[in-house]
C-alpha cells in the first residue's frame, strides 16, 4: 500500500496549483464579489489546459486519467474559489460520468467530446419541492411518445440552472412505484418548454446559479434517455462518484483555511510572543491537521478502490460525511484563530465557512450518508417509511 503520488500525479497537481492561482485568483474573488458563474471563455481554457473530463476516456475527448488524478486538480482549484472549481467538477464528478456509463453511444458522442472541450456544462437535476432525501418520492414524469419523450414537472436546487447547456434530469419513466419508475433523460436548455425560475440566493455558493425548473412538455430525442425506469440503482452507483467530488470540495476548502491560519499564526504576534506559542493554538492545529488527514485518506481510499468504475456506495457517503463534517470545523476554528481578519468579507476565511455548510446539504445530507454507511455495514436496505 503506497501512501505517496506518483511522479506524474505530483506534477499534475503542482501544474493545477500554479494555474488556479496565479491565473485566476483575480477571477474567482470578482466572480464571487459579483455572484456570476466562470465565463465559457475561461472553461475552454480549461480545456485547452486539459483540465475537463480528466478521468474520461480520451475517445471521447477526455484525459483517460484516474479519479485519484481528477481529484487533484479540482482540489487545487476549490482552494482559489468554487467558482473555478465548478466546471471540473462537472466534468469529472458530475451527470457526464453518468452520461458516460449509462447513455447509448450517440448521445455520449453528442455530449461528452463538447464538454471536454469546454463548449457544454452539464448539470444535474434531481431535487423536486417535495422530495429531496427522499428521492423516490419525485414526481416529474417521462412519457415516451413515439421517438421522442415527453417531460412534465418542476426541479428544485439545481447547480447552474441558467447557466448550464444540458440537464440530466431525474423523472418517473414507468408507473411503478418508487425507484422501480425513476430513470433519468438529458435534456437541452434551448427545449421548448423549459423554462427557468428565479434565482435562489444562498447563504454561500454565491457565484454558482441555483434554480426551479420547469418543464412542460418538453421534447426530448428517445435516444436521450439515459437510463430507463428501473435503473435507479444505476443512478445512484454514478452518483456515488458526486458524493466523491463533494467530499473533494469539502476537504480543499478545509485544506485552504487550515493553510491560511498556519501562515497567520506564524506571523501574527500577541503579548508579545507569534500565536503558535501559545500551547492553545498548538492544540487546535492539530485537532485541525489529524481531521484533514483522515479525511484525505478516506476520499482516497474510495476513489482509488473504484479503478475506473463507480467507487462502493458505503465508502463514498463514508468519505463525503466525514469531509462535510470536518470542513465545517476547520473553517470556524480558522475564522475563530484569526479573529477579525477571519471575520472579514476583505479576506476569503469567511466565504469558506459560509460554502463550507453547503456541501453537507449537497448531494444527499450527511445524516442520509449516515443511513447509507449503517445498510452497507449490515449488508441491508433500510426502508424509511417504516423506520
Amino acid at each position: 500500500m503506497d501512501f505517496h503520488l506518483s511522479a506524474e500525479q505530483s506534477q499534475l497537481q503542482q501544474m493545477a496549483r500554479r494555474y488556479a492561482r496565479e491565473e485566476l485568483g483575480q477571477v474567482a474573488r470578482d466572480l464571487e464579489r459579483n455572484g456570476q458563474p466562470l465565463p465559457q471563455e475561461w472553461v475552454r481554457r480549461y480545456a485547452e489546459m486539459g483540465f475537463l473530463g480528466i478521468n474520461l476516456p480520451v475517445e471521447y475527448g477526455g484525459q483517460g486519467m484516474s479519479h485519484l488524478d481528477a481529484v487533484l486538480v479540482l482540489e487545487e482549484f476549490n482552494k482559489v474559489g468554487g467558482v473555478l472549481a465548478q466546471p471540473i467538477f462537472e466534468s469529472c464528478f458530475g451527470p457526464t460520468l453518468a452520461i458516460w456509463r449509462n447513455a447509448n453511444e450517440a448521445l455520449k458522442q453528442r455530449v461528452l467530446p463538447a464538454v471536454c472541450r469546454g463548449d457544454l456544462i452539464v448539470a444535474v437535476s434531481m431535487s423536486e419541492p417535495n422530495a429531496g432525501s427522499a428521492l423516490t418520492d419525485l414526481t416529474t414524469r417521462g412519457v415516451v411518445d413515439g421517438d421522442e419523450v415527453v417531460l412534465n414537472g418542476q426541479k428544485r436546487w439545481c447547480s447552474g440552472a441558467g447557466h448550464a447547456g444540458g440537464y440530466l434530469v431525474y423523472c418517473r419513466l414507468a408507473d411503478r412505484p418508487g425507484a422501480a419508475g425513476i430513470g433519468a433523460v438529458y435534456v437541452e436548455k434551448d427545449s421548448p418548454g423549459l423554462s427557468f425560475g428565479k434565482r435562489e440566493h444562498l447563504m454561500g455558493f454565491r457565484a454558482v446559479h441555483h434554480a426551479d425548473i420547469f418543464l412542460d412538455d418538453v421534447r426530448a430525442p428517445a435516444e436521450n434517455i439515459v437510463v430507463p425506469a428501473g435503473g435507479f440503482k444505476a443512478l445512484m452507483q454514478s452518483f456515488g462518484l458526486e458524493r466523491c467530488g463533494n467530499a473533494t470540495m469539502s476537504l480543499s476548502l478545509a485544506q485552504s483555511a487550515f493553510d491560511d491560519v498556519i501562515e497567520y499564526v506564524r506571523e501574527r504576534h500577541a503579548f508579545g510572543r507569534p500565536l503558535d506559542d501559545f500551547q492553545a493554538v498548538q492544540l487546535k492545529i492539530a485537532e485541525m491537521k489529524m481531521k484533514l488527514d483522515a479525511s484525505r485518506m478516506l476520499l482516497y481510499r474510495a476513489v482509488c478502490n473504484a479503478g475506473d468504475g463507480f467507487p462502493d456506495s458505503g465508502e463514498a457517503s463514508i468519505a463525503k460525511c466525514y469531509a462535510n463534517e470536518i470542513v465545517r470545523d476547520v473553517c470556524i476554528t480558522a475564522m475563530q484563530l484569526m479573529g477579525g481578519y477571519g471575520y472579514s468579507t476583505e479576506y476569503p476565511m469567511e466565504q469558506r465557512v459560509r460554502d463550507s455548510f453547503g456541501w453537507g446539504l449537497a448531494g444527499g445530507t450527511m445524516d442520509i450518508q449516515k443511513t447509507n454507511i449503517a445498510a452497507a455495514v449490515m449488508g441491508r436496505r433500510y426502508d424509511q417509511r417504516r423506520s
